[in-house]
């Protein structure tokens, strides 16, 4: 097999995808592999969370140098956490294939979004090697979104991100969910109204967070003690009544509703539909016509 040479030694085949939410950018990249690697991680100048989703036929570690090995064991579902300015390298003697994200945070942004100011010494510290379920939930959840060009996903990614930098860099005790009221009246009706108005198009959870005048973080939480869902979900649920609507009122297709109301094509549309409503949309239009 030849080997390309633009890639790592013993690197065959890379692919990548990038999104960007909320003052966080992500790649996600799959590496396959046919011996021995190692090589220097990008993003050097970013302050960055990098977690490995999938490592087949071997393991992968994070080095600070390119021949000096981890000191922390090897543990399942691991990720380090690096500040700007820190170089480092990964290795693996045998994998055959690895699937990571690497997350690169705009701190003053994300400050700003979540009114809050994080830890200098958080912010500033290398984790070489640790495990958080519940943050390699939130990242792998990310992944997958990449990929999702349905107008929801960008709420959802925002919430995602918004998530996992209050997980590694710790919310200030006002914060807290238990503290969260719902929003005021003028304000849940003023959020609404501008989601209305969008449809089906993409919004940017830092857009609604403003038109309240709260942060991100705080925002996402009183919106879902107002309605009982997340931003994304109520602008999902939103897409759908607007396609019940077209369902009963015009003799459109459901490729061309599902157009109309943001959805890649009429599987994708009809697949929402009937985890939503609980039946294929070409069923329920039949049943509430006859």
């Amino acid at each position: 097999m030849q080997q390309n040479p633009h890639l790592p030694e013993n690197v065959v085949r890379v692919s990548a995808l990038q999104g960007g939410y909320s003052g966080v950018r992500i790649d996600v990249t799959s590496f396959h592999c046919v011996g021995q690697v190692s090589h220097k991680f990008s993003h050097t100048e970013e302050t960055r969370l990098s977690v490995v989703l999938e490592e087949i036929g071997g393991q992968c570690e994070p080095r600070l140098r390119p021949n000096r090995p981890n000191p922390i064991d090897h543990m399942p579902r691991h990720m380090h956490f690096a500040p700007a300015g820190l170089e480092m390298w990964g290795h693996t003697d045998d994998v055959r294939f690895v699937r990571d994200a690497t997350l690169s945070f705009d701190i003053t942004k994300l400050s700003d979004n979540m009114a809050t100011v994080f830890s200098e010494d958080v912010v500033s510290a290398p984790r070489l090697r640790f495990a958080d379920e519940r943050v390699w939930t939130l990242v792998r959840l990310l992944s997958d979104a990449l990929s999702d060009t349905d107008p929801s996903t960008q709420l959802y990614c925002d919430g995602l991100t918004t998530a996992i930098a209050a997980r590694l860099f710790a919310l200030p005790p006002h914060s807290r969910a238990e503290d969260v009221t719902g929003l005021a009246p003028w304000r849940l009706r003023r959020v609404i109204d501008y989601l209305d108005s969008r449809l089906p198009d993409r919004v940017e959870l830092g857009d609604l967070a403003e038109l309240a005048g709260l942060s991100s973080s705080h925002f996402s939480r009183a919106f879902k003690a107002s309605t009982g869902m997340a931003p994304y979900q109520w602008q999902l649920h939103a897409r759908i009544r607007q396609a019940q609507a077209q369902l009963l009122d015009t003799d459109a297709s459901l490729d061309e509703i599902a157009e109309a109301t943001g959805f890649a094509d009429a599987v994708h549309f009809g697949r929402t539909f009937r985890k939503l409503i609980g039946a294929a949309p070409a069923a329920w239009r039949r049943e509430l016509k006859s």
